[in-house]
């Protein structure tokens, strides 16, 4: 039932709404009170016509499913179960999905889309670069490597070091 009164929204009425509230609502408690085995609105589909109601309407729901929250739940028939978490956790209001169904399959294409058009645009540009410059190949490495041994550049921890293993300026297999 806290639930409920969570779900319900809540708006500030202006003073010639209040007296029609106080007495729409009064009217509602009444009929129920009277006959309670008619109920005002039937709560046997509430899930299908909730958005085509008026906040009227979802009003009287709303103290409707209150009272009859109000009895034993194992007196509750299922439909009235239904209409209860329907009212207060469904899918309406803050609840609502903000995208609309079908977007998924949308966002998929739209960024496999945008993958594709990036790949076509780096091998486009690939295909039409120039070559690459002469010092980027495997002899000009051994050459730097050799040259590096004979000026004994970084003789600490680098390729002059004594025990050195690495592959120096080596980057090509």
């Amino acid at each position: 039932m806290q639930a409920l009164r969570l779900a319900r929204p809540r708006l500030p009425l202006r003073p010639a709404n209040r007296a029609f509230a106080a007495a729409a609502s009064s009217a509602h408690a009444a009929a129920p009170a009277a006959s309670s085995a008619s109920p005002v609105i039937p709560l046997s589909n509430v899930e299908a016509m909730w958005e085509r109601l008026s906040a009227d309407e979802q009003l009287v729901i709303h103290q409707q499913l209150e009272e009859l929250q109000k009895k034993d739940w194992k007196t509750l028939s299922i439909d009235e179960k239904k209409a209860a978490y329907y009212v207060a956790f469904g899918p309406h209001g803050p609840r609502a999905p903000v995208s609309p169904p079908g977007t998924l399959p949308k966002v998929i294409a739209g960024v496999a889309a945008s993958i594709a058009a990036a790949g076509v645009i780096f091998f486009s540009i690939r295909a039409t670069a120039p070559a690459p410059p002469r010092t980027i190949s495997k002899e000009w490495e051994e050459a730097a490597n050799e040259r590096a041994l004979e000026q004994k550049s970084n003789p600490i921890h680098g390729i002059s070091s004594e025990g050195y293993s690495g592959p120096g300026f080596v980057t090509h297999k």
